[in-house]
């Protein structure tokens, strides 16, 4: 089965199984993790009283000093996806964001752990904000091995996610990339 046949899979029957509570956590294979992930919250709005939207996704601080962050993610084979471009795309909504918030993706690969990487730290989402378009477009090198794609919410607030897609794009499609790291000056002599 395709990825993105399993995502969506997962999604409805994560659904499925927690219409009786209008918020619930999420089942494999979405999962929480980051810096501190203990101090992050993850779950689903099965009713849509939370976020505005039946079945939308978010992670929350829930405790601590929001000093860190966490993120709410997912990972599968590349297999399929050797030698392709691929886009991560969602909408996304926040709410009191304290640092930021931002779609990001990682190709890992043999002897290489991150052959690929974009995390949207450039281009973050701050505050309150309504529903907004995002995405996150990488290529597969011939050795990767894992996609690992999510969100992440850095410092306090929550950040929800809905209408999440996966799949291959064609060459006309820009590859997202890191700004260039300023290097630290020398001190003087």
């Amino acid at each position: 089965m395709k990825p993105r046949f399993v995502l969506l899979a997962a999604l409805a029957a994560s659904s499925l199984l927690a219409l009786a509570q209008p918020n619930t956590r999420l089942a494999p294979p979405w999962m929480t993790a980051g810096k501190t992930p203990e101090q992050y919250d993850s779950g689903r709005d099965v009713d849509g009283s939370q976020s505005g939207t039946p079945g939308a996704v978010y992670i929350r601080h829930a405790h601590g000093s929001g000093d860190s962050w966490g993120t709410l993610m997912q990972q599968f084979s590349a297999e399929a996806y050797k030698g392709k471009r691929v886009r991560f795309e969602a909408d996304v909504m926040t709410r009191d964001v304290t640092d930021w918030s931002g779609l990001w993706m990682r190709v890992d690969s043999k002897g290489n752990y991150s052959s690929a990487f974009y995390n949207s730290q450039d281009q973050p989402i701050k505050g309150t904000t309504g529903w907004q378009h995002r995405s996150v477009v990488l290529d597969v090198d011939d050795t990767g091995e894992a996609i690992s794609f999510g969100v992440i919410g850095a410092g306090k607030g929550e950040t929800w996610l809905r209408n999440l897609q996966f799949g291959i794009v064609g060459d006309d499609v820009p590859v997202d990339q890191m700004p260039p790291q300023e290097m630290p000056k020398a001190p003087a002599l």
